[in-house]
């Protein structure tokens, strides 16, 4: 049987892509990834773990944004380290990126921190912590 043992890459098609490789550079850039391949209309950040692809969208699509709630991809998390990498990510989204905040920084679930934003094609983004509280707990009762 065949076991998946992570996500190789991820792939999305952007209406402007030079405004959206800016936008992405600068954020990912920020989140600790590097250029890994710059090719004619696509480019992949790296983390070591996780390729992020964008690549410019075929003309019939026209320029329209992404609708929240059409079928597709719904929303992509990035996992950090902490609570405070989400505020710092938070911060740096509204001081830096200037980009549209959806849901500010802060608790959603139980022991689940996270910011959600939109990229330039409304695409809907997240950087998130989850279990932070639970860890700190747990070692602490050790």
């Amino acid at each position: 049987m065949a076991r998946v043992v992570g996500i190789d890459h991820l792939s999305i098609r952007v209406s402007d892509y030079e405004k959206s490789k800016l936008f992405y550079g600068k954020l990912l850039t920020f989140l600790g990834f590097k250029v890994e391949a710059d090719y004619p209309g696509a480019t992949g950040w790296s983390n070591g773990h996780t390729l992020f692809w964008i690549g410019q969208a075929e003309p019939r699509a026209g320029n329209r944004r992404y609708q929240l709630g059409e079928v597709g991809l719904h929303h992509y998390a990035f996992r950090l380290r902490s609570r405070k990498d989400v505020d710092d990510l938070d911060a740096f989204l509204r001081n830096d990126l200037k980009a549209e905040i959806v849901d500010p920084a802060g608790e959603y679930y139980e022991d689940y921190y996270a910011v959600f934003f939109l990229d330039p094609d409304g695409l809907k983004l997240e950087g998130m912590r989850y279990g932070e509280n639970g860890e700190k707990a747990a070692r602490k009762a050790s």
